[in-house]
C-alpha cells in the first residue's frame, strides 16, 4: 500500500509521484485509485489500487541502487542478437518488467546500436520510451532536472562508446 507523496515507478510509464487517491465508478464499478503524477510532460495517470501487484507498481530506487544503475550503463557490452524481431521482443519484455536495471540495459544497448548503425522507426520509439521511463526514475531518485538526467545518460553512453574505441 502506497500513501500520497509517495515516488512509485509504473512499469511502461515511468515515475512519479501519488497525488491523491481517489474513488472513481467507471463503467458501473466503484474502485479506488492512486492518482499519479509524471514528473516528464506533466502527465496524471490513474493506478486502480486492486491491480497494484499485477501491474508491478513499485517504489523509486535509492541512491545506492542508482550508482550501480549507472555502472551498468557504463558497460561496453551491447548484449544483443542481430536479429531484430528477437531483439525487440527480448528488449520489449525488459522494459515490462519494471526492473530499472533491465531498462538501463535497453537504453545503454539501444544508444550503442544507434550510434553504430542506426536503428529502425521501431526501435527509435522503444529508444525513446525506455530513456523516458529510466529519466523519470532519475530525476525523482537524484532530484535532478529532466536536461540533466539526459546529460548523465548521454555522458555515460558517449563514455562508454569512447572506451570502446
Amino acid at each position: 500500500m502506497f500513501n500520497i507523496g509517495d515516488k512509485v515507478v509504473y512499469p511502461m510509464h515511468g515515475a512519479g509521484v501519488i497525488e491523491s487517491i481517489e474513488e472513481k465508478e467507471i463503467l458501473g464499478e466503484r474502485k479506488k485509485y492512486y492518482v499519479m503524477r509524471m514528473p516528464i510532460g506533466d502527465m496524471k495517470v490513474m493506478i486502480p489500487m486492486n491491480n497494484v501487484q499485477s501491474i508491478g507498481l513499485r517504489e523509486v530506487v535509492d541512491e545506492e541502487t542508482v550508482e550501480r544503475v549507472i555502472v551498468r550503463l557504463r558497460n561496453r557490452d551491447k548484449g544483443l542478437t542481430d536479429n531484430w524481431n528477437r531483439r525487440y521482443r527480448a528488449n520489449m519484455d525488459k522494459i515490462k518488467s519494471g526492473d530499472i536495471y533491465e531498462v538501463a540495459d535497453v537504453v545503454r544497448s539501444l544508444m550503442l546500436r544507434d550510434r553504430e548503425k542506426g536503428l529502425s522507426t521501431g526501435e527509435r520509439k522503444m529508444l525513446d520510451n525506455a530513456r523516458q521511463i529510466l529519466i523519470s526514475e532519475l530525476v525523482l531518485a537524484k532530484g535532478m532536472n529532466e536536461e540533466q538526467a539526459f546529460s548523465l545518460l548521454d555522458e555515460l553512453v558517449c563514455s562508454t562508446e569512447n572506451a570502446s574505441s
